[in-house]
């Protein structure tokens, strides 16, 4: 019996809009695969996520479970 370990994950929700925003803010919350307020994805949790995750920190939360 093989236990499969469960890899970390963090809860991303957008909290504020877009429009104004830059280019590459618009870029890192596509890639984190949001697509309007209040949308909420589980990602991964590695040092890329993280990355994009305090690029638009502003724009972001990380939900607590």
């Amino acid at each position: 019996m093989s236990a499969k370990k469960k890899s970390k994950t963090i809860r991303v929700r957008q909290m504020k809009s877009l429009i104004g925003g830059k280019q590459e803010h618009r870029d890192a919350i596509r890639s984190l695969g949001l697509r309007r307020i209040r949308h909420e994805v589980e990602r991964e949790d590695t040092p890329a996520t993280r990355g994009l995750v305090h690029k638009v920190r502003h724009l972001v939360v990380v939900v607590e479970d």
